[in-house]
């Protein structure tokens, strides 16, 4: 509805949704009826994007004036008049209950921060305590709790977020470049292995485009391999020969072996099988024995055993074996690398396959296909569901691989632009189903299963034997 002249608006639009002009009072008289603890940590709670708890509330706003007032007290007080209560600790999480404030009081408290002239110091306390949240993220990836590190990091995405674009320190946007890139760098695994690739290409460029001085080896290196993953090699390349020399200038030896994994990657993606083995190979040989960051040995054992998989099998087995023996002595302190599962999985499915053994394979590329799913990989899925269409069509279902290609397809193009082209490696076997069923456009009922398949989604069909 419209408003006359002098009148106020009957609605804001704040932080993307509509705020009434009667919640913004409201807010101003609850804002009015604190004391000045009360206050001041209202005006800096109004950083946050997201939940939060008290850990994260005194990292960023107990400073100043409110160390001496007892952040989490002061929070106990403030809890029950402006903010929410939040359930979203994930499976064995522990920690105190997580709040989130409403538009209406962030915004009250958005606006007397920026009159106090305090904004710019806030963010830049809620920058470092992004940055912790990052690297911790990226720790419980490396050491096994893969599901928890995605959780934590979806779950502070949206605060990640704005503390990966720089602008938002408005006094010295340069300056902060370093901490932004450094948490894009640390989310490495969200973008490559969980689905975000087409985000995390965004959001790294941007970091990349502020950051003053020579950009570190890993940052190119993650640029390089989400260009790769994004179907762009052509575009990988140059990152990764600027990596190459960072890395060398810098003295990063363990980036070098990140870089050795990606050369493999690349190989693998256009179809050089035995130049790949090799790069993995080196990479094996470089990483150590137990990554700080990037892929873990479990992943260049998975990645080994593709190369070979359909050409050598006893190779292909001899990886998948070292994999196991690897991922044994890692699981003393660690849990299983998830990532590399689901394509040890895969490799399983194509060496069954070899030997006939289509229903086992079927199994094993099924597996594979879920655990992609549970980590949200759209590259992986795609793959594995191309190669369980193939075992269904030599089964004699054309039917339950045309439900799978329809759902591929239906979730290639939700995720990636139309100049994507998948890995040489998945679209051999995607070449075989399409020759198989080039009766698809013909035959109604397959046409009709092809829909049905995208309608249904993968998710659902993963669960079908």
């Amino acid at each position: 509805m419209g408003h006359g002249a002098g009148e106020a608006p009957e609605f804001e639009v704040l932080w993307g949704e509509p705020v009434g002009s009667g919640q913004l009072a409201a807010a101003e008289e609850g804002y009015a009826s604190v004391g000045p603890a009360e206050r001041l940590l209202w005006e800096r709670l109004s950083v946050f994007e997201g939940a939060f708890d008290r850990r994260a509330v005194e990292e960023v706003c107990g400073y100043g004036a409110l160390v001496a007032a007892d952040v989490g007290a002061v929070l106990e007080r403030l809890a029950t008049l402006a903010l929410l209560p939040v359930d979203d600790l994930f499976d064995g999480e522990e920690g105190g209950p997580r709040h989130w404030m409403p538009h209406a009081m962030r915004a009250v408290g958005a606006r007397r921060l920026t009159a106090r002239g305090d904004r710019g110091l806030v963010v830049l306390h809620h920058r470092r305590w992004c940055v912790k949240v990052a690297r911790r993220a990226a720790e419980w990836w490396q050491r096994g709790r893969q599901l928890d590190a995605r959780d934590l990091a979806l779950r502070e995405l949206p605060d990640l977020a704005a503390a990966m674009d720089p602008t938002t320190a408005q006094e010295a946007p340069g300056g902060e470049a370093g901490a932004s890139l450094e948490i894009a760098v640390s989310l490495w695994f969200l973008w490559v292995a969980c689905g975000r690739i087409t985000e995390g290409r965004t959001r790294l460029r941007h970091a990349l485009a502020l950051h003053q001085g020579p950009p570190p080896a890993r940052a190119l290196w993650l640029a390089a391999f989400l260009e790769l993953e994004s179907g762009r090699p052509e575009d990988a390349d140059p990152l990764l020969v600027q990596a190459w020399a960072s890395a060398v200038r810098d003295g990063d030896e363990r980036c070098l072996g990140l870089l050795a994994h990606l050369r493999g990657a690349m190989a693998l993606y256009q179809g050089r099988a035995r130049a790949a083995a090799g790069e993995f190979r080196e990479a094996l040989e470089q990483i150590g024995d137990v990554p700080e960051f990037g892929p873990t040995r479990e992943a260049c054992w998975a990645a080994l055993a593709l190369c070979y998989s359909r050409t050598d099998p006893e190779a292909a087995q001899e990886a998948l074996d070292q994999l196991e023996l690897d991922g044994a002595g890692r699981r003393t302190w660690a849990g299983r690398d998830l990532f590399a599962d689901a394509w040890a999985e895969h490799a399983r499915a194509e060496l069954l396959a070899w030997d006939g053994e289509r229903a086992r394979a079927a199994e094993h590329a099924r597996r594979a296909l879920r655990e992609h799913l549970r980590l949200g990989s759209a590259v992986g899925a795609s793959c594995a569901a191309e190669l369980l269409a193939q075992m269904r069509l030599l089964d004699g279902r054309p039917d339950l691989a045309a439900h799978l290609l329809g759902a591929v397809d239906l979730l290639r193009t939700s995720v990636f632009d139309t100049s994507y082209r998948p890995a040489r490696y998945c679209t051999v076997a995607r070449a075989r189903s399409d020759e198989a069923l080039r009766a698809l456009l013909d035959d109604p009922e397959l046409r009709e299963a092809y829909e049905e398949g995208a309608r249904k989604g993968l998710f659902a069909l993963s669960r079908e034997r």
